[in-house]
């Protein structure tokens, strides 16, 4: 079960950090807004014949929890990004990357405090060297960065991205139990309705950049690689390990993120990047192995 979870959540970090590259390359193509927009038209149009079926049968229990699936839907899907990209216009890179680093922490606090999940040393342990590696790669390989860093508005908004992001990854626990295709095409309509707004203010403010063809590959992209496919392999990789183990992994996003660059933008391989990569999968590694046990346990003591 827990192998299946780590590919699921790998492949999902990895198209997460995907999108990281694909922002940068939407500069100048297509508008923040738009793009959030346009990704989620794209994802819903590929997401109802896929599962226009279920939804029929599962309408039920969509119509009894759907402020439940609008919440998810809104806070994981369209606020987090839509915070993101607009924090980049004002914060760093390096910035937004460290302050991504907190979401395992707050998943694990939350966690705590609504369901009185616990966690041990290690796990807390395989968390720091997680927070380490993202943030030896954020600030290049040199920590004397780290005091030069400013806060500013940027900064202010991208943590409240990071609560959004990990009020939902604790709030799948709530999500009610149907087919998956119903729930991811309910959450994406969702998605859709509530970046709507967003996407209007832009054409009202005439911010709007109308994709050209990068723009539209890069919207192609994050619709069906890090909207449809990433959301449903982190929804499966909580659903096996649950939320504590599975927001460990969102660390390796910046990793990823670096990876990814030097492969598609040209970017150099540095040093440091292969040591915040075994430093953040030494931490994935450590806090499993005692998740893992942890795990075992309850379920010696429940059987």
């Amino acid at each position: 079960m827990h192998r299946s979870a780590y590919i699921f959540l790998l492949l999902t970090t990895l198209l997460w950090g995907g999108n990281s590259v694909a922002g940068k390359l939407a500069v100048d193509h297509v508008s923040p807004m738009t793009l959030v927009f346009l990704r989620w038209v794209l994802a819903v149009l590929i997401m109802l014949p896929i599962g226009f079926r279920t939804i029929r049968k599962d309408w039920p229990v969509v119509r009894k929890h759907w402020l439940v699936l609008a919440a998810l839907g809104a806070s994981g899907f369209t606020l987090f990004n839509t915070i993101f990209y607009t924090a980049l216009n004002y914060t760093t890179a390096i910035n937004v990357s460290i302050e991504q680093a907190a979401m395992p922490i707050l998943i694990i606090v939350a966690n705590f405090v609504f369901f009185r999940l616990r966690v041990n040393w290690a796990q807390i342990a395989g968390v720091v060297l997680t927070i380490a590696g993202v943030i030896l790669t954020a600030c290049h390989g040199d920590p004397r960065r780290l005091l030069t860093l400013e806060l500013n508005f940027g900064d202010a908004i991208m943590l409240v991205a990071v609560l959004l992001y990990s009020g939902y990854s604790v709030g799948l626990r709530l999500k009610p139990v149907m087919h998956w295709q119903s729930l991811m095409l309910a959450m994406s309509i969702a998605a859709l309705i509530t970046s709507l707004p967003f996407f209007l203010w832009e054409i009202a403010a005439g911010k709007v950049i109308v994709p050209d063809a990068r723009g539209w590959t890069v919207i192609v992209y994050t619709a069906i690689g890090a909207s449809v496919i990433s959301q449903i392999f982190y929804i499966r990789g909580n659903e096996l390990i649950g939320a504590n183990r599975a927001g460990l992994f969102i660390n390796l996003v910046p990793i990823f993120g670096t990876l990814l660059s030097v492969l598609i933008v040209g970017e150099t391989f540095q040093l440091y990047q292969a040591l915040a990569l075994l430093l953040v999968l030494g931490g994935i590694s450590l806090a499993e192995y005692s998740g893992r046990k942890m795990a075992h346990l309850a379920l010696a003591r429940t059987r």
